[in-house]
């Protein structure tokens, strides 16, 4: 956080699931008294999570999908005040600057026949939302 916050390049990978679950972990590596401080230098210091499953194609192959979250002052406001289960929420409403949820891009793939609805609902963040999702298209 601190290479970050003086203007350096910082890539890291965590194995999380969504964007939301990346910013609680990393808060959560700190010690609690420590959390809050890491919490505004995190807001202030990210600019982007890319969370990304590769799943099984119909055709037997891996294809990646991924959560594209941008650090909006939103986003940024949300982990400032530890709203963290908010972000999904917030990635569903960016869609113009790029973001996109999880199952979002699961439906996309199962919609371009790139993956079976089944491989959708199993990797999908909330099976039952996507499938109906899929199902009133």
């Amino acid at each position: 956080i601190t290479a970050a916050e003086t203007g350096h390049l910082v890539l890291a990978t965590l194995h999380t699931n969504s964007a939301a679950a990346t910013v609680d972990r990393v808060i959560d590596a700190f010690p609690e008294e420590q959390q809050q401080q890491i919490r505004i230098q995190l807001a202030n210091a990210i600019e982007c999570i890319l969370c990304q499953s590769l799943v099984p194609t119909v055709d037997g192959k891996r294809e990646a999908a991924f959560e594209v979250m941008v650090a909006t002052n939103a986003i940024r406001n949300l982990i400032r005040e530890n709203k963290t289960f908010q972000i999904t929420s917030n990635i569903q409403t960016g869609k113009k600057l790029g973001m996109q949820t999880m199952d979002d891009h699961l439906s996309e793939l199962y919609l371009h026949r790139r993956i079976s609805l089944n491989t959708a609902v199993d990797f999908a963040h909330d099976p039952t939302t996507l499938q109906k999702k899929i199902m009133n298209i």
